[in-house]
């Protein structure tokens, strides 16, 4: 019977003029699930649509800093969408590792303001110096103050540049150390107040970011923006003068009561009164430990 089966089914091939096929144990593997993922990715990365290559970007940051992730990753740069330029700086900040500050200061010099200001924030958070210097090349501007750290052109560009308020508000929660005072606020709701507006400047931003920093360049810049014409560089500067907790720089804010600009007015006012509050609490701790 087994005989006359297999004859049959000969025969049906050579009908159809097909050869039979050896019996094989083997069968296709289909692709893991570790492959789709990577492939799908790989492929949103050259998709046409920004938004889809944008997401992708963010998305690697959820993935461990290896390869072939990370060089994936670090080719976005290149992309020619500034937001997912943008999108591969902050997930290289998610994936800090020995590349990731070379690969940042490359970015730094670009020629599209927001991806070098961007890069420059980035370096600062990682407490580079490369970020710093052009932090502080930024809020200068073409000041007594400004170093020659990048070109006059890019300073005016990165000086002029408008970025929306939820990226500085991420760079200012994880970047910029406030120090408190018993009894006196942080200052976060005059901050949110400042970048609100859609045409906060870059350089108002690094003025915030920078509020607390000791270089004294940072100072010399930050007495400069307080004539700055852009009113919203004015208000930063006095909130960040506010925050910095020394009663010499009293004398500063004064000039900004009568300030055309009542944001700028009223921060003025409440930075002296601030200050005030702790050069008088300063001068009666040092009376109280006077000795009797």
């Amino acid at each position: 019977m087994r005989t006359f089966l297999v004859f049959s089914l000969l025969s049906l091939y050579v009908v159809f003029g097909q050869t039979p096929k050896p019996f094989s144990a083997s069968v296709a593997v289909a692709p893991s699930d570790q492959d789709r993922a990577s492939s799908l990715l790989a492929d949103s990365l050259k998709d046409k649509n920004p938004d889809t290559r944008k997401h992708a970007v963010q998305s690697l940051g959820l993935v461990s800093p290896r390869e072939p992730y990370l060089s994936q990753l670090e080719a976005m740069l290149d992309d020619n969408d500034v937001e997912v330029r943008l999108a591969t700086i902050t997930s290289l900040m998610d994936l800090q590792n020995e590349h990731t500050v070379p690969v940042l200061r490359k970015a730094l010099d670009s020629d599209v303001p927001e991806v070098s200001f961007a890069a420059a924030k980035a370096l600062w958070t990682l407490n580079d110096p490369a970020g710093h210097e052009a932090l502080v090349a930024v809020l200068s501007g073409e000041t007594k103050s400004s170093s020659g750290f990048i070109s006059t052109h890019k300073r005016e560009a990165l000086r002029m540049l408008h970025t929306p308020k939820v990226l500085f508000l991420f760079a200012v929660r994880e970047g910029a150390n406030f120090a408190p005072v018993p009894g006196l606020g942080a200052g976060i709701s005059s901050l949110q107040g400042i970048l609100a507006d859609q045409s906060v400047s870059g350089r108002a931003a690094t003025a915030l970011l920078l509020s607390t920093d000791e270089d004294p360049q940072v100072l010399l810049a930050l007495q400069d923006a307080l004539t700055d014409k852009d009113w919203s560089v004015r208000a930063a500067a006095v909130h960040a003068m506010a925050l910095r907790n020394d009663p010499a720089l009293e004398k500063d804010l004064l000039p900004l009561l009568e300030d055309k600009k009542e944001a700028v007015r009223v921060r003025a006012a409440a930075g002296y009164l601030r200050l005030e509050s702790i050069k008088s609490t300063r001068a009666k701790l040092a009376q109280n430990h006077q000795p009797k």
